[in-house]
């Protein structure tokens, strides 16, 4: 946990879930130099009496902070919603303070101040934006925030095309702002989103089935390498199995393991609220008549009773916004171990790179490499 001052108080602010030795700060300086902004006496300050929404605010920080002008909070974080909710205990302030909405979530119909946490997805942004737009008008205050190495040219031509005429802040401790001016005239055009493509024909049974990419799921305009080697090598499971989909993304390991055994029992999870709604579409566009799942978003297995999963599919993630990290992956491992029932098996697809082999022989007590090439390794871990 760490403490952040601001003009608008000091918070004690912590990621979630909580890690004891967790590296990383709730909030950078991006988000600092935003907050330093809002109060700013030679730029105003904002007047924030109306509504003001807060687009992708990763930890809650924003929105703490904010907590006295009763702000709206739009992620498509589960693990965002949990840690401000987390964070507003923390400080003592009203649960109730922050309205939270997901990506998915209809925005409010009038916004006053827009602030917008420049996402890692670009095309996140571009669907955020399209979404918010109607609720903008000729008064609203647009300001974006990121750090330097996160805001683009095209960073900015999204603001200029989407909302108005668009202009940075000299840098500050690496971070940047943007200033948005809301042109009420532009042409309204819908979201591009969500993107659809057709998966090629050599990865088994799902060859030639169409995914559904909602915006900011991991390679939503096509099939990375990782997932496409995984579907190459996914266990053969015949009869009434419950099959996790770990991390699913946009569902297609677990649209797979389904065609390949309708009568199994899918479960697709992910933080992503776009992602699990991502999944959901695709196994409704691509799924045997009659084929069971739930859809489930989440911290992990933390939802599903333990020992009772047959098998778990998981491709884990490596970064958490920009930073390089395995404690996502290790936490999937061992939420994994407890949701197995005995025999229950954990495939996991990962770069070579990354070990984590040694991970799951830690935590299952075995792993087994079923297939590999110089850069991606399957490996089986057993609950015994």
């Amino acid at each position: 946990m760490n403490r952040l001052t601001t003009s608008q108080g000091t918070f004690e602010l912590a990621r979630f879930p909580e890690h004891p030795r967790d590296p990383f700060r709730a909030w950078d300086a991006a988000d600092e130099y935003l907050l330093r902004q809002l109060t700013d006496p030679e730029r105003g300050p904002v007047d924030l009496e109306g509504t003001v929404a807060v687009v992708g605010d990763r930890w809650g920080a924003l929105a703490t902070a904010l907590a006295a002008h009763r702000p709206v909070q739009i992620s498509d974080s589960y693990l965002a919603r949990r840690a401000t909710l987390a964070n507003l205990a923390r400080n003592g302030l009203d649960q109730d303070a922050v309205r939270l909405l997901s990506s998915r979530d209809t925005p409010p119909d009038r916004i006053d101040v827009l602030i917008v946490r420049v996402p890692k997805s670009l095309a996140f942004l571009e669907d955020q934006l399209h979404r918010i737009a109607p609720a903008v008008h000729a008064g609203t205050v647009v300001i974006g925030t990121g750090m330097v190495k996160e805001i683009h040219t095209s960073t900015l031509k999204l603001f200029e095309r989407i909302i108005g005429p668009t202009r940075t802040s000299l840098a500050v401790r690496k971070a940047r702002l943007i200033f948005c001016t809301p042109d009420p005239a532009l042409p309204r055009t819908p979201s591009p989103w969500p993107y659809r493509y057709e998966l090629p024909a050599d990865v088994g049974p799902v060859a030639g089935l169409t995914t559904v990419n909602h915006a900011g799921i991991f390679c939503a305009e096509r099939l990375d390498i990782g997932t496409r080697f995984f579907l190459k090598h996914l266990p053969s499971r015949g009869g009434a199995v419950r099959v996790v989909d770990l991390g699913c993304g946009n569902g297609v390991l677990g649209l797979s393991a389904a065609v390949a055994n309708p009568e199994a029992h899918l479960t697709f999870v992910d933080e992503s609220y776009g992602a699990v709604a991502s999944a959901e579409e695709t196994f409704r566009a691509g799924a045997p008549a009659g084929a069971k799942a739930d859809f489930l978003v989440g911290d992990g297995l933390d939802g599903l009773d333990p020992g009772s999963v047959d098998l778990v599919l998981n491709n884990p993630p490596f970064h958490s916004h920009t930073a390089t990290t395995d404690a996502t992956a290790r936490t999937m491992f061992t939420g994994a171990r407890t949701a197995l029932r005995q025999g229950g098996e954990l495939w996991v697809v990962g770069n070579r790179h990354l070990s984590y082999h040694t991970h799951l022989r830690r935590i299952f007590g075995n792993c087994t490499t079923i297939a590999g090439d110089p850069k991606f390794v399957v490996l089986r871990a057993v609950k015994r």
